[in-house]
């Protein structure tokens, strides 16, 4: 939602380029499709996933001709390298292109390893972003972290979900403050706490002023409420059906995890008894993960 909340922003612009950093395997590939920019540019520090980002474009261009969809699919070029240490104009194809948006979902907290390394991801962010341009991201909440790990017994907290532990509950460094986090299924990785105010005072340095920034939770709720933001959230999956909308279907939490589903469901069948109603909905595992991040975005300043 947060791309295409910005894509819709650059929609009149005549040539849409992004910097999508931190890209991975080409998660977002198809939103970048679906918001009809011109130029993409993916650049991420694996290899392999580099690799597989390709072939994904490749196989959606593919797909795109011999479909005969609409419109056109963008062009796109594709850049191994560690953003929070190398200097990505030098390696474009192009070291004049301008863009309007430069995206990093869930990559950015690695750069705050270091003052260096967060000060090299920022010129990269602001260096070839048009005045005007946004850079959008997503990252674990340092507060919301915090909050949690005072809450702990230890040094870790989490649930069948997720976990998150600590060195030690010391005062966190403004730089390299580690943490390893868990997630299901995913690969176990050392992350770094981002401090809000620091950010935003390297940012400044840069040329990037805060358009705005909310914790996800906040920036879920306006969405939900909209009629668009139920489509959205629809189509992405992003929410279970509660009760489940098939027989076979298991929930993916336990059916105590869904008290706010179940009270939701109360209140509207004291409206309409009759009707059969499911909501979409989170698991409380699966909300404590979505609700320790927060989304934010930047405006390049005009010169």
């Amino acid at each position: 939602m947060l791309i295409k909340d910005f894509v819709d922003k650059i929609r009149h612009d005549r040539k849409k380029c992004v910097l999508d950093i931190g890209s991975g395997k080409g998660g977002d590939l198809l939103k970048w499709k679906k918001g009809n920019i011109d130029y993409l540019v993916c650049a991420d520090i694996a290899e392999t996933s580099v690799e597989q980002c390709e072939q994904r474009y490749v196989e959606m261009k593919e797909r795109h001709k011999r479909q005969r969809e609409k419109g056109i699919c963008f062009d796109a070029e594709f850049i191994t390298a560690d953003c929070t240490r190398a200097r990505l104009k030098d390696v474009y194809k192009d070291p004049n292109i301008q863009f309007n948006i430069v995206s990093c979902q869930f990559a950015f907290h690695y750069c705050f390893e270091s003052l260096a390394q967060a000060r090299t991801m920022l010129r990269n962010v602001s260096e070839c972003l048009k005045p005007g341009g946004f850079f959008i991201g997503t990252v674990p909440d340092a507060y919301d972290i915090m909050r949690r790990l005072e809450k702990a017994s230890d040094c870790s907290f989490g649930n069948d979900v997720y976990n998150v532990t600590f060195p030690s509950k010391e005062q966190p460094k403004l730089f390299g403050a580690k943490y390893d986090f868990h997630l299901e299924g995913v690969v176990d990785c050392p992350e770094f706490l981002v401090y809000f105010p620091l950010l935003l005072k390297l940012a400044e340095e840069v040329d990037l002023k805060l358009y705005f920034h909310k914790r996800f939770e906040d920036y879920y709720d306006d969405k939900r409420e909209s009629q668009e933001g139920q489509f959205l959230l629809t189509k992405m999956q992003a929410l279970e059906s509660y009760p489940p909308l098939y027989d076979d279907k298991k929930l993916m939490g336990n059916d105590s995890d869904y008290s706010n589903a179940q009270q939701k469901i109360k209140d509207l069948r004291d409206k309409d008894e009759d009707e059969p109603i499911h909501v979409g909905t989170l698991s409380q595992s699966e909300w404590e993960v979505f609700s320790m991040y927060c989304v934010f975005a930047f405006v390049k300043k005009e010169k």
